[in-house]
Protein backbone atom coordinates (compact mmCIF):
# COMPACT_ATOMS: atom_id res chain seq x y z
CA UNK A 1 0.00 0.00 0.00
CA UNK A 2 2.61 2.73 0.65
CA UNK A 3 5.07 1.57 -2.27
CA UNK A 4 1.30 2.12 -4.22
CA UNK A 5 1.15 5.61 -2.97
CA UNK A 6 4.91 6.63 -2.83
CA UNK A 7 4.68 5.71 -6.44
CA UNK A 8 1.73 7.64 -7.10
CA UNK A 9 3.02 10.45 -6.01
CA UNK A 10 6.20 10.05 -7.82
CA UNK A 11 3.85 10.22 -11.10
CA UNK A 12 2.23 13.22 -9.77
CA UNK A 13 5.41 14.90 -9.06
CA UNK A 14 7.01 14.28 -12.63
CA UNK A 15 3.44 15.41 -13.99
CA UNK A 16 3.83 18.73 -12.05
CA UNK A 17 6.91 18.95 -13.78
CA UNK A 18 5.72 18.17 -17.31
CA UNK A 19 3.73 21.02 -16.31
CA UNK A 20 5.99 23.25 -15.47
CA UNK A 21 7.74 22.54 -18.81
CA UNK A 22 5.10 23.71 -20.68
CA UNK A 23 5.74 25.71 -24.14
CA UNK A 24 6.17 28.98 -23.77
CA UNK A 25 2.54 29.48 -25.67
CA UNK A 26 1.15 27.48 -22.65
CA UNK A 27 3.39 29.59 -20.15
CA UNK A 28 1.79 33.25 -21.97
CA UNK A 29 -1.29 31.60 -21.95
CA UNK A 30 -1.03 31.06 -17.77
CA UNK A 31 0.09 34.88 -17.13
CA UNK A 32 -2.60 36.13 -19.24
CA UNK A 33 -4.57 34.36 -16.87
CA UNK A 34 -3.34 35.54 -14.07
CA UNK A 35 -3.35 39.28 -15.29
CA UNK A 36 -6.86 38.55 -15.75
CA UNK A 37 -7.41 38.09 -11.83
CA UNK A 38 -5.81 41.21 -10.99
CA UNK A 39 -8.00 43.25 -13.54
CA UNK A 40 -10.52 41.69 -10.87
CA UNK A 41 -9.41 44.96 -8.93
CA UNK A 42 -9.41 47.66 -11.88
CA UNK A 43 -9.34 50.57 -9.06
CA UNK A 44 -6.57 49.20 -7.21
CA UNK A 45 -4.47 47.98 -10.84
CA UNK A 46 -4.68 51.50 -12.32
CA UNK A 47 -4.19 53.54 -9.18
CA UNK A 48 -0.51 50.95 -8.81
CA UNK A 49 0.16 51.34 -12.45
CA UNK A 50 -0.10 55.04 -12.54
CA UNK A 51 1.52 56.21 -9.38
CA UNK A 52 4.51 53.30 -10.87
CA UNK A 53 4.68 55.82 -13.62
CA UNK A 54 4.43 58.83 -11.85
CA UNK A 55 7.15 58.18 -9.17
CA UNK A 56 9.48 56.68 -11.75
CA UNK A 57 8.96 60.17 -13.73
CA UNK A 58 9.80 62.03 -10.75
CA UNK A 59 13.02 60.10 -10.42
CA UNK A 60 14.29 60.80 -13.49
CA UNK A 61 14.27 64.66 -12.71
CA UNK A 62 16.29 64.22 -9.38
CA UNK A 63 19.63 64.04 -11.65
CA UNK A 64 18.83 66.65 -13.76
CA UNK A 65 17.98 68.93 -10.92
CA UNK A 66 21.10 68.02 -8.79
CA UNK A 67 23.24 68.85 -11.79
CA UNK A 68 21.73 72.35 -11.91
CA UNK A 69 22.36 72.33 -8.42
CA UNK A 70 25.58 71.71 -8.59
CA UNK A 71 26.43 74.23 -11.26
CA UNK A 72 24.78 76.80 -9.64
CA UNK A 73 26.77 76.07 -6.23
CA UNK A 74 29.90 76.96 -8.54
CA UNK A 75 28.30 80.17 -9.83
CA UNK A 76 27.69 81.28 -6.04
CA UNK A 77 31.30 80.30 -5.27
CA UNK A 78 32.10 82.42 -7.80
CA UNK A 79 33.67 85.83 -8.15
CA UNK A 80 30.85 88.68 -8.21
CA UNK A 81 28.02 86.29 -8.09
CA UNK A 82 24.87 87.89 -6.36
CA UNK A 83 21.94 87.20 -4.74
CA UNK A 84 20.03 85.94 -7.63
CA UNK A 85 22.56 83.29 -8.09
CA UNK A 86 22.04 82.60 -4.45
CA UNK A 87 18.65 82.64 -5.16
CA UNK A 88 18.70 80.34 -8.17
CA UNK A 89 20.21 77.57 -5.87
CA UNK A 90 17.41 77.76 -3.02
CA UNK A 91 14.80 77.45 -5.32
CA UNK A 92 16.25 74.46 -7.26
CA UNK A 93 17.10 73.03 -3.40
CA UNK A 94 13.61 73.22 -2.51
CA UNK A 95 12.41 72.12 -6.04
CA UNK A 96 14.68 68.52 -5.50
CA UNK A 97 13.08 68.45 -1.79
CA UNK A 98 8.98 68.79 -3.50
CA UNK A 99 10.16 66.47 -6.02
CA UNK A 100 11.52 63.88 -3.22
CA UNK A 101 8.43 64.23 -1.29
CA UNK A 102 6.19 63.42 -3.96
CA UNK A 103 8.64 60.83 -5.59
CA UNK A 104 7.95 59.31 -1.78
CA UNK A 105 4.45 59.46 -1.73
CA UNK A 106 3.43 58.20 -5.60
CA UNK A 107 6.27 55.04 -4.30
CA UNK A 108 4.27 54.36 -0.91
CA UNK A 109 1.11 54.50 -3.08
CA UNK A 110 2.98 52.09 -6.02
CA UNK A 111 3.64 49.92 -2.64
CA UNK A 112 0.29 50.07 -0.76
CA UNK A 113 -1.78 49.18 -3.74
CA UNK A 114 0.21 47.00 -5.59
CA UNK A 115 0.60 44.48 -2.34
CA UNK A 116 -2.85 44.86 -1.53
CA UNK A 117 -3.64 43.50 -5.66
CA UNK A 118 -1.54 40.85 -4.48
CA UNK A 119 -2.69 39.93 -1.50
CA UNK A 120 -6.73 40.13 -2.80
CA UNK A 121 -5.70 38.05 -6.01
CA UNK A 122 -3.81 35.45 -3.41
CA UNK A 123 -6.61 35.67 -1.31
CA UNK A 124 -8.78 34.30 -4.27
CA UNK A 125 -6.71 31.89 -5.46
CA UNK A 126 -6.22 30.41 -1.78
CA UNK A 127 -9.95 29.93 -1.61
CA UNK A 128 -10.41 28.42 -4.74
CA UNK A 129 -8.12 26.52 -4.36
CA UNK A 130 -9.27 25.34 -0.91
CA UNK A 131 -12.43 24.74 -2.57
CA UNK A 132 -11.52 22.68 -5.53
CA UNK A 133 -9.24 20.31 -2.88
CA UNK A 134 -12.43 19.73 -1.11
CA UNK A 135 -14.66 18.86 -4.10
CA UNK A 136 -12.10 16.33 -5.57
CA UNK A 137 -12.74 12.82 -5.67
CA UNK A 138 -11.19 10.17 -3.31
CA UNK A 139 -9.59 9.10 -6.55
CA UNK A 140 -7.56 12.26 -6.77
CA UNK A 141 -6.44 12.11 -3.16
CA UNK A 142 -5.43 8.66 -4.23
CA UNK A 143 -3.11 9.73 -6.59
CA UNK A 144 -1.67 12.99 -5.24
CA UNK A 145 0.51 12.71 -1.62
CA UNK A 146 -0.88 15.49 0.37
CA UNK A 147 2.98 17.28 1.13
CA UNK A 148 2.38 17.88 -3.05
CA UNK A 149 -1.26 19.58 -2.21
CA UNK A 150 0.62 21.60 0.92
CA UNK A 151 3.56 22.36 -1.83
CA UNK A 152 1.16 23.81 -4.54
CA UNK A 153 -0.78 25.54 -2.00
CA UNK A 154 1.96 27.66 -0.22
CA UNK A 155 5.24 27.88 -2.78
CA UNK A 156 2.87 28.08 -6.03
CA UNK A 157 0.72 29.80 -5.11
CA UNK A 158 2.98 32.54 -3.58
CA UNK A 159 4.75 32.42 -6.88
CA UNK A 160 1.45 33.55 -8.58
CA UNK A 161 0.41 36.19 -5.94
CA UNK A 162 4.11 38.16 -5.93
CA UNK A 163 3.62 38.09 -10.12
CA UNK A 164 1.99 41.40 -9.87
CA UNK A 165 4.35 43.36 -7.50
CA UNK A 166 7.51 41.92 -8.73
CA UNK A 167 6.82 41.44 -12.54
CA UNK A 168 4.40 43.61 -14.04
CA UNK A 169 5.04 46.48 -11.97
CA UNK A 170 8.50 45.90 -13.00
CA UNK A 171 8.06 46.12 -16.60
CA UNK A 172 6.30 49.55 -15.78
CA UNK A 173 9.31 51.08 -13.81
CA UNK A 174 12.20 49.75 -16.20
CA UNK A 175 10.33 50.92 -19.09
CA UNK A 176 9.52 54.77 -17.76
CA UNK A 177 13.71 54.75 -16.68
CA UNK A 178 15.18 53.45 -19.90
CA UNK A 179 12.59 54.88 -22.36
CA UNK A 180 12.52 58.26 -21.09
CA UNK A 181 15.84 58.80 -19.12
CA UNK A 182 17.79 57.62 -22.59
CA UNK A 183 15.98 60.37 -24.05
CA UNK A 184 16.77 62.93 -21.86
CA UNK A 185 20.93 61.55 -22.04
CA UNK A 186 21.00 61.19 -25.01
CA UNK A 187 19.32 64.65 -26.51
CA UNK A 188 21.78 66.52 -23.31
CA UNK A 189 25.23 64.99 -24.76
CA UNK A 190 25.04 61.68 -27.19
CA UNK A 191 28.52 60.08 -26.25
CA UNK A 192 28.06 60.34 -23.31
CA UNK A 193 24.12 58.92 -22.85
CA UNK A 194 25.11 55.95 -25.02
CA UNK A 195 28.20 55.55 -22.71
CA UNK A 196 25.11 55.99 -19.56
CA UNK A 197 23.77 53.32 -20.93
CA UNK A 198 26.56 50.78 -22.41
CA UNK A 199 26.39 48.56 -19.26
CA UNK A 200 22.46 47.90 -20.02
CA UNK A 201 22.70 45.58 -22.23
CA UNK A 202 24.99 43.62 -20.40
CA UNK A 203 23.17 43.40 -17.25
CA UNK A 204 20.03 42.51 -18.88
CA UNK A 205 21.81 39.46 -20.96
CA UNK A 206 23.69 38.29 -17.70
CA UNK A 207 20.61 38.76 -15.68
CA UNK A 208 17.98 37.09 -17.34
CA UNK A 209 20.03 33.96 -18.60
CA UNK A 210 21.29 33.91 -14.66
CA UNK A 211 17.37 33.80 -13.57
CA UNK A 212 16.60 31.71 -16.62
CA UNK A 213 19.75 29.01 -14.74
CA UNK A 214 17.74 29.51 -11.53
CA UNK A 215 14.38 28.81 -12.76
CA UNK A 216 15.22 25.69 -13.48
CA UNK A 217 17.11 24.87 -10.67
CA UNK A 218 13.80 26.26 -8.43
CA UNK A 219 11.96 23.52 -10.44
CA UNK A 220 14.14 20.69 -9.30
CA UNK A 221 13.92 22.64 -5.45
CA UNK A 222 10.16 22.73 -5.17
CA UNK A 223 10.61 19.05 -5.92
CA UNK A 224 13.24 18.74 -3.56
CA UNK A 225 10.67 20.52 -1.14
CA UNK A 226 8.05 18.05 -1.67
CA UNK A 227 9.77 15.26 -1.31
CA UNK A 228 10.94 17.18 2.31
CA UNK A 229 7.61 17.92 3.04
CA UNK A 230 6.27 14.72 2.45
CA UNK A 231 9.10 13.20 4.49
CA UNK A 232 7.60 15.52 7.24
CA UNK A 233 4.19 14.65 6.92
CA UNK A 234 5.06 10.71 7.53
CA UNK A 235 7.24 11.20 10.36
CA UNK A 236 5.11 13.46 12.31
CA UNK A 237 1.65 11.71 11.78
CA UNK A 238 3.29 8.29 12.41
CA UNK A 239 5.34 9.67 15.38
CA UNK A 240 3.71 6.93 17.53
CA UNK A 241 4.84 4.25 15.45
CA UNK A 242 8.38 5.46 14.84
CA UNK A 243 8.63 5.76 18.87
CA UNK A 244 7.22 2.24 19.37
CA UNK A 245 9.95 0.19 17.17
CA UNK A 246 12.86 2.55 18.46
CA UNK A 247 13.00 3.76 14.42
CA UNK A 248 13.84 7.51 15.57
CA UNK A 249 17.51 7.28 14.10
CA UNK A 250 16.14 5.57 10.77
CA UNK A 251 13.64 8.76 10.28
CA UNK A 252 16.44 11.02 11.13
CA UNK A 253 18.50 9.45 8.38
CA UNK A 254 15.77 9.86 6.40
CA UNK A 255 15.45 13.11 6.62
CA UNK A 256 18.43 14.35 6.61
CA UNK A 257 18.92 13.06 3.27
CA UNK A 258 15.95 14.86 2.31
CA UNK A 259 17.01 17.90 3.48
CA UNK A 260 21.20 17.55 2.10
CA UNK A 261 18.99 16.92 -1.08
CA UNK A 262 17.46 20.59 -1.03
CA UNK A 263 20.40 22.12 0.93
CA UNK A 264 22.92 21.33 -1.86
CA UNK A 265 20.46 22.52 -4.73
CA UNK A 266 20.31 25.79 -2.75
CA UNK A 267 23.89 26.03 -2.79
CA UNK A 268 24.13 26.22 -6.23
CA UNK A 269 21.34 28.67 -6.67
CA UNK A 270 23.95 30.38 -3.96
CA UNK A 271 26.43 30.17 -6.47
CA UNK A 272 24.78 30.91 -9.75
CA UNK A 273 23.72 34.54 -8.10
CA UNK A 274 27.17 35.15 -6.51
CA UNK A 275 29.32 34.56 -10.13
CA UNK A 276 26.26 36.85 -11.56
CA UNK A 277 26.59 39.92 -9.00
CA UNK A 278 30.62 40.13 -10.01
CA UNK A 279 30.32 40.24 -13.43
CA UNK A 280 27.31 42.45 -13.62
CA UNK A 281 29.05 45.07 -10.84
CA UNK A 282 32.32 44.80 -12.99
CA UNK A 283 30.31 46.29 -16.11
CA UNK A 284 28.31 48.76 -14.40
CA UNK A 285 31.68 50.21 -12.47
CA UNK A 286 33.83 50.03 -16.30
CA UNK A 287 30.59 51.78 -17.94
CA UNK A 288 30.75 55.00 -15.39
CA UNK A 289 34.51 55.02 -15.72
CA UNK A 290 33.84 55.49 -19.60
CA UNK A 291 31.55 58.56 -18.20
CA UNK A 292 34.20 59.47 -15.77
CA UNK A 293 36.95 59.91 -18.55
CA UNK A 294 35.50 61.18 -21.39
CA UNK A 295 32.63 63.27 -19.43
CA UNK A 296 36.27 64.70 -17.62
CA UNK A 297 37.93 65.42 -21.01
CA UNK A 298 34.66 67.44 -22.08
CA UNK A 299 34.31 69.19 -18.05
CA UNK A 300 38.04 70.40 -19.46
CA UNK A 301 37.54 71.54 -22.72
CA UNK A 302 34.53 73.52 -21.55
CA UNK A 303 31.73 71.22 -23.75
CA UNK A 304 29.86 70.25 -20.88
CA UNK A 305 29.81 71.24 -17.20
CA UNK A 306 30.15 69.48 -14.30
CA UNK A 307 26.51 69.33 -13.23
CA UNK A 308 25.73 67.74 -16.52
CA UNK A 309 28.20 65.20 -15.78
CA UNK A 310 27.23 64.70 -12.40
CA UNK A 311 23.51 64.09 -13.98
CA UNK A 312 25.18 61.30 -15.85
CA UNK A 313 26.50 59.71 -13.19
CA UNK A 314 23.34 60.08 -10.81
CA UNK A 315 21.57 58.66 -13.52
CA UNK A 316 23.58 56.01 -13.80
CA UNK A 317 23.15 54.98 -10.07
CA UNK A 318 19.40 55.37 -10.29
CA UNK A 319 19.24 52.79 -13.02
CA UNK A 320 21.83 50.31 -12.14
CA UNK A 321 19.07 48.85 -9.89
CA UNK A 322 16.32 48.43 -11.42
CA UNK A 323 18.36 47.21 -14.88
CA UNK A 324 19.92 44.66 -12.25
CA UNK A 325 16.45 43.39 -11.05
CA UNK A 326 15.32 42.27 -14.69
CA UNK A 327 16.24 39.53 -14.48
CA UNK A 328 14.41 39.42 -11.04
CA UNK A 329 11.42 40.14 -13.24
CA UNK A 330 12.23 37.55 -16.17
CA UNK A 331 12.68 34.77 -12.79
CA UNK A 332 8.87 36.52 -11.97
CA UNK A 333 7.50 35.69 -15.40
CA UNK A 334 8.82 32.20 -15.21
CA UNK A 335 8.45 31.14 -12.06
CA UNK A 336 4.56 32.88 -12.15
CA UNK A 337 3.91 30.67 -15.47
CA UNK A 338 5.43 27.80 -13.88
CA UNK A 339 3.70 27.55 -10.84
CA UNK A 340 0.41 29.25 -12.20
CA UNK A 341 0.68 26.34 -14.79
CA UNK A 342 0.72 23.44 -11.76
CA UNK A 343 -1.81 25.60 -9.81
CA UNK A 344 -4.44 26.14 -12.65
CA UNK A 345 -3.84 22.35 -13.57
CA UNK A 346 -5.29 21.50 -10.29
CA UNK A 347 -8.01 24.02 -9.94
CA UNK A 348 -8.93 23.31 -13.97
CA UNK A 349 -8.67 19.55 -12.88
CA UNK A 350 -12.31 17.41 -13.94
CA UNK A 351 -14.25 16.29 -10.97
CA UNK A 352 -14.91 12.90 -11.31
CA UNK A 353 -17.49 13.13 -8.54
CA UNK A 354 -20.15 15.33 -8.92
CA UNK A 355 -23.96 15.86 -9.36
CA UNK A 356 -25.02 14.98 -12.66
CA UNK A 357 -27.45 17.15 -15.21
CA UNK A 358 -30.46 17.44 -13.84
CA UNK A 359 -29.76 16.09 -10.62
CA UNK A 360 -32.61 15.94 -8.05
CA UNK A 361 -32.43 15.67 -3.81
CA UNK A 362 -32.80 12.20 -2.50
CA UNK A 363 -36.62 11.27 -1.04
CA UNK A 364 -35.95 8.62 1.34
CA UNK A 365 -39.13 6.84 1.66
CA UNK A 366 -39.01 3.39 2.58
CA UNK A 367 -35.33 3.16 3.65
CA UNK A 368 -34.09 0.36 0.75
CA UNK A 369 -30.88 0.23 -0.14
CA UNK A 370 -29.58 -1.91 -3.11
CA UNK A 371 -26.90 -3.17 -4.87
CA UNK A 372 -27.68 -3.91 -8.45
CA UNK A 373 -24.82 -6.68 -9.73
CA UNK A 374 -22.21 -3.77 -8.37
CA UNK A 375 -18.57 -4.13 -10.59
CA UNK A 376 -16.04 -1.49 -9.33
CA UNK A 377 -12.35 -1.04 -10.41
CA UNK A 378 -9.79 1.34 -9.05
CA UNK A 379 -7.78 3.46 -10.87
CA UNK A 380 -4.69 2.07 -11.75
CA UNK A 381 -5.44 -1.12 -10.74
CA UNK A 382 -5.51 -2.40 -14.55
CA UNK A 383 -7.95 -4.86 -15.58
CA UNK A 384 -8.24 -6.88 -12.06
CA UNK A 385 -11.71 -5.74 -10.57
CA UNK A 386 -12.49 -5.04 -6.44
CA UNK A 387 -15.35 -5.85 -6.79
CA UNK A 388 -17.64 -8.00 -9.79
CA UNK A 389 -21.36 -8.55 -9.60
CA UNK A 390 -22.35 -7.40 -6.30
CA UNK A 391 -25.86 -7.47 -5.50
CA UNK A 392 -27.65 -7.28 -2.28
CA UNK A 393 -30.84 -5.27 -0.50
CA UNK A 394 -31.26 -3.96 3.27
CA UNK A 395 -34.66 -2.68 4.12
CA UNK A 396 -35.24 -0.34 6.97
CA UNK A 397 -34.66 -1.49 9.92
CA UNK A 398 -32.64 -4.62 8.95
CA UNK A 399 -28.77 -4.84 10.04
CA UNK A 400 -26.51 -6.42 7.32
CA UNK A 401 -22.90 -7.69 8.10
CA UNK A 402 -20.28 -7.95 5.37
CA UNK A 403 -17.79 -10.36 5.96
CA UNK A 404 -14.60 -11.44 4.49
CA UNK A 405 -10.22 -11.26 4.09
CA UNK A 406 -8.23 -8.45 4.43
CA UNK A 407 -8.62 -6.58 0.77
CA UNK A 408 -11.61 -8.81 -0.20
CA UNK A 409 -13.80 -5.08 -0.82
CA UNK A 410 -15.49 -4.29 2.33
CA UNK A 411 -14.45 -1.00 2.58
CA UNK A 412 -14.99 -0.39 -0.88
CA UNK A 413 -18.46 -1.36 -0.87
CA UNK A 414 -18.67 1.49 2.09
CA UNK A 415 -17.29 4.19 0.10
CA UNK A 416 -19.70 3.15 -2.57
CA UNK A 417 -22.55 4.00 -0.75
CA UNK A 418 -22.14 7.81 -0.10
CA UNK A 419 -20.74 8.31 -4.06
CA UNK A 420 -16.96 8.52 -2.10
CA UNK A 421 -16.34 6.46 -5.68
CA UNK A 422 -18.66 5.52 -8.59
CA UNK A 423 -19.33 2.34 -9.48
CA UNK A 424 -17.87 1.16 -12.43
CA UNK A 425 -20.31 -1.11 -13.59
CA UNK A 426 -24.35 -1.86 -12.12
CA UNK A 427 -25.97 0.79 -9.89
CA UNK A 428 -26.72 1.77 -6.08
CA UNK A 429 -30.20 2.61 -5.65
CA UNK A 430 -32.33 4.09 -2.30
CA UNK A 431 -35.33 3.67 -2.63
CA UNK A 432 -35.39 3.01 -6.42
CA UNK A 433 -33.55 6.06 -6.89
CA UNK A 434 -29.84 5.63 -8.42
CA UNK A 435 -27.23 7.35 -6.26
CA UNK A 436 -25.62 9.09 -9.49
CA UNK A 437 -28.48 10.58 -10.32
CA UNK A 438 -29.24 12.87 -7.06
CA UNK A 439 -27.37 14.99 -5.41
CA UNK A 440 -24.14 14.79 -3.60
CA UNK A 441 -25.40 16.85 -0.83
CA UNK A 442 -28.79 15.05 -0.23
CA UNK A 443 -27.35 11.92 -0.41
CA UNK A 444 -24.02 12.69 2.00
CA UNK A 445 -27.10 13.97 4.52
CA UNK A 446 -28.99 10.54 4.15
CA UNK A 447 -26.06 8.51 4.26
CA UNK A 448 -24.11 8.00 7.30
CA UNK A 449 -20.32 6.43 7.40
CA UNK A 450 -18.26 5.65 9.96
CA UNK A 451 -14.92 4.72 8.30
CA UNK A 452 -12.42 2.40 10.00
CA UNK A 453 -9.66 6.11 10.16
CA UNK A 454 -11.26 7.89 13.38
CA UNK A 455 -10.42 11.11 12.02
CA UNK A 456 -11.01 14.00 14.84
CA UNK A 457 -10.33 17.61 14.44
CA UNK A 458 -8.50 19.29 17.14
CA UNK A 459 -11.08 21.02 18.52
CA UNK A 460 -14.06 20.30 21.52
CA UNK A 461 -15.58 17.22 22.08
CA UNK A 462 -18.91 19.25 21.54
CA UNK A 463 -17.37 20.98 18.13
CA UNK A 464 -16.35 17.24 16.51
CA UNK A 465 -19.88 15.65 17.31
CA UNK A 466 -21.49 18.56 15.97
CA UNK A 467 -19.20 18.54 12.62
CA UNK A 468 -22.12 18.34 10.43
CA UNK A 469 -24.57 19.94 12.07
CA UNK A 470 -22.71 22.93 14.18
CA UNK A 471 -25.81 24.52 14.82
CA UNK A 472 -27.18 21.78 16.88
CA UNK A 473 -28.42 22.07 20.41
CA UNK A 474 -26.12 21.05 23.13
CA UNK A 475 -29.13 18.48 24.04
CA UNK A 476 -29.38 17.19 20.65
CA UNK A 477 -25.77 16.50 21.11
CA UNK A 478 -26.21 14.93 23.96
CA UNK A 479 -28.38 11.92 22.96
CA UNK A 480 -26.01 11.72 20.41
CA UNK A 481 -23.15 11.05 22.56
CA UNK A 482 -25.23 8.91 24.71
CA UNK A 483 -26.35 6.17 21.81
CA UNK A 484 -22.42 5.89 21.39
CA UNK A 485 -21.96 5.24 25.25
CA UNK A 486 -19.64 8.16 25.41
CA UNK A 487 -21.59 10.72 27.84
CA UNK A 488 -21.04 9.31 31.34
CA UNK A 489 -17.33 9.52 30.02
CA UNK A 490 -17.17 12.96 28.88
CA UNK A 491 -18.99 14.09 31.75
CA UNK A 492 -16.42 12.90 34.07
CA UNK A 493 -13.95 15.27 32.54
CA UNK A 494 -13.12 18.73 34.21
CA UNK A 495 -14.32 20.70 31.21
CA UNK A 496 -16.74 17.92 30.00
CA UNK A 497 -18.08 19.04 26.39
CA UNK A 498 -15.55 21.56 26.12
CA UNK A 499 -12.79 19.28 26.62
CA UNK A 500 -10.25 19.50 23.61
CA UNK A 501 -9.51 16.27 22.05
CA UNK A 502 -5.66 17.42 21.02
CA UNK A 503 -4.13 16.70 17.58
CA UNK A 504 -6.13 13.63 15.75
CA UNK A 505 -7.97 13.20 19.29
CA UNK A 506 -4.32 11.68 20.49
CA UNK A 507 -5.63 12.39 23.95
CA UNK A 508 -8.50 10.04 23.49
CA UNK A 509 -8.31 5.94 23.42
CA UNK A 510 -8.58 3.99 20.26
CA UNK A 511 -12.15 3.32 21.38
CA UNK A 512 -13.07 6.73 22.63
CA UNK A 513 -12.23 8.01 19.30
CA UNK A 514 -14.18 5.69 17.68
CA UNK A 515 -17.71 6.43 19.91
CA UNK A 516 -16.72 9.64 19.05
CA UNK A 517 -17.07 9.69 15.24
CA UNK A 518 -19.82 7.00 15.71
CA UNK A 519 -22.11 10.19 17.65
CA UNK A 520 -20.34 12.71 14.60
CA UNK A 521 -22.66 10.28 12.39
CA UNK A 522 -25.08 9.84 14.66
CA UNK A 523 -25.85 13.83 14.58
CA UNK A 524 -26.56 13.24 10.69
CA UNK A 525 -29.99 11.20 11.56
CA UNK A 526 -29.22 8.81 8.43
CA UNK A 527 -31.32 6.66 6.86
CA UNK A 528 -28.36 4.79 5.90
CA UNK A 529 -25.42 4.26 8.72
CA UNK A 530 -22.90 2.28 7.02
CA UNK A 531 -20.26 1.14 9.57
CA UNK A 532 -16.65 0.65 8.20
CA UNK A 533 -14.99 -2.07 10.88
CA UNK A 534 -15.27 1.11 12.79
CA UNK A 535 -16.09 -0.85 16.05
CA UNK A 536 -12.74 -2.79 16.45
CA UNK A 537 -11.41 -0.50 19.15
CA UNK A 538 -14.54 -1.03 21.31
CA UNK A 539 -15.19 -3.82 23.95
CA UNK A 540 -18.25 -6.56 23.15
CA UNK A 541 -20.36 -5.01 25.62
CA UNK A 542 -20.39 -1.54 24.30
CA UNK A 543 -20.78 -2.23 20.55
CA UNK A 544 -23.80 -4.58 21.82
CA UNK A 545 -25.44 -1.61 23.74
Amino acid sequence: MNTQATSSASERGKSFAHVAEASWGKGLSTLLRIVRMTLRHPWQVAITIVSTFIAATLQLFIPRLLGRAIDQAQGVMAAGAGAAAEQALWNTALTLLVVSILRGLFTMAQNYYGEAVGHRTGYELRLAFYEKVQRLSFAYHDRVHTGDLITLGLLDLDGVRMFFSTGILRVVLLGVLIGVGAYLLISTDLMLGLLSLSFVPFVAWRSSVTQLKLRSTWLTLQERLSVLSRVMDENLGGIRVVRAFAAQRHELEKFDRAKRDALDLANQRVDIRVSNTSAMNFSFLAAMGLVLWFGGQKVIAGQISVGTLAQFLTFMTILQMPVRQLGLMVNSFARASTCGSRLFELLDAELDIEDAPGAKDLVVTDGVLRFDNVGFRYEGAGDRPTLSGISFEARSGETIGIVGPPGSGKSTIAHLIPRFYDVTSGAITIDGQDIRKVTLQSLRKAVGVVQQDAFLFTTSIENNIAYGNPWARETRIGQAAEYAQLHNYIMGLPAGYTTVVGERGASLSGGQRQRLTIARSLMLRPSVLVFDDSTAAIDAGTEQR
